[in-house]
């Protein structure tokens, strides 16, 4: 069933399913980028701070083969050691910490696209507590390609380390007659030249890691057609509560329109099927407006209602259907229809002057 549900998902997935599993926490994520951050990171902290730490190492190291024939173990003189031993650590390690820290957040907010927060990874699921869901979740596919992943990583990091190794083998047998000092130097600078090309190989990993990742992710979130019309659904609304709803709005807007029409000035009509309603009010517009229009049977209601109420009727063919073609409800006649229209007014302000 599984698999018959998968190859239903044929459409790809839509932003909103998209951004419903970000809301989720869930993001197209590749962990060897995040090992790649935190590798150059170590690498820019060797490079930015290494001669430090090893003068704060041997620094550390000549202040304790000093102090080791004159110190007491007193409760004071052990607290004392402690602290600077702690001290000296954290100026050694400190700043590499700081620098990895930095870099594998660096590296998420890279991937997910900015700083995100979602709360939902931390409902507890006591779906997890099943153990054979834990087994199921231990032998998945996905735990078995990181297996494999990891398997391949320790693999070629060993090889690297090994050839870059046995490329200095020459040089080793004569630092037992070197200091301490150059012999960390050296030691600094082969680890330096493995992190190097252990860099180099996991830049080229994590690409590749990254854009499986982003396919997988997106093939997960594929939907079948149902899923398609059923999300438009929500988004988009039921179609028929939608025409309800339409209907409505154009019932209101009709009686809102058939309200105006006592107030206007004249209708003019095409003796089939339009009838334009006109209003002219100085004080308030530059131009006499369109209050009401409408063809077949909505033409022969606003005729009715004018009628009821003495509003004149003109019959103008040509500007009737100008008039329903280029002017909407509310707007201002057009200076082209000026003359046309006031000459109707005209004459009917004329008709009520005589009558």
């Amino acid at each position: 069933m599984a698999e018959d549900n998968k190859d239903q998902k044929t459409e790809e997935p839509s932003s909103k399913r998209i951004t419903d599993s970000e809301e989720k926490g869930n993001f197209a994520h590749s962990r060897e980028v995040n090992s790649s951050f935190v590798l150059l990171a170590a690498l820019l902290g060797f490079m930015i701070t290494g001669e430090q730490s090893t003068r704060n190492l041997m620094g550390s190291w000549h202040t304790m083969i000093a102090e080791a024939g004159t110190l007491q173990l007193t409760y004071e003189e052990l607290y004392n050691v402690t602290a600077n031993s702690m001290q000296g650590f954290v100026r050694i390690v400190g700043p590499f910490l700081v620098l990895i820290m930095f870099g594998g957040v660096l590296s998420n907010l890279i991937q997910i696209g900015g700083l995100r927060f979602s709360t939902h990874p931390l409902i507890p699921k006591f779906s997890k507590l099943s153990p054979l869901k834990g087994f199921g979740r231990i032998f998945s596919k996905n735990t078995v390609m990181e297996l494999f992943k990891s398997l391949f990583k320790v693999g070629i990091i060993t090889t690297l380390s090994y050839f870059t190794i046995k490329s200095h083998w020459e040089e080793i047998p004569p630092l037992m007659g070197l200091g301490v000092g150059q012999i960390l130097s050296f030691m600094g600078f082969v680890a330096l030249e493995i992190i190097f090309q252990i860099l180099l190989m996991m830049i080229f990993l994590s690409l590749l890691d990254l854009a499986f990742q982003r396919f997988t992710y997106r093939e997960n979130l594929r939907m079948t057609k149902q899923e398609v019309k059923e999300e438009r659904k929500e988004t988009d609304g039921n179609p028929q509560i939608k025409q309800r709803i339409r209907t409505a709005q154009m019932e209101m807007a009709r009686k809102r329109m058939m309200a105006a029409v006592p107030d206007a000035d004249v209708v003019v009509t095409n003796p089939t099927h339009i009838s334009i309603a006109i209003k002219y009010d100085p004080e308030k517009t530059s131009a006499p407006a369109v209050v009401a229009k409408g063809v077949g049977p909505i033409a022969m209601r606003i005729r009715e209602i004018a009628k009821e109420h003495g509003v004149p009727l003109v019959e103008d063919k040509p500007l009737a259907r100008t008039l329903h073609k280029t002017v909407e409800i509310g707007q201002l006649i057009p200076a082209s229809l000026y003359k046309a229209v006031a000459e109707i007014l005209a004459y009917v302000y004329k008709l009520k002057n005589f009558s």
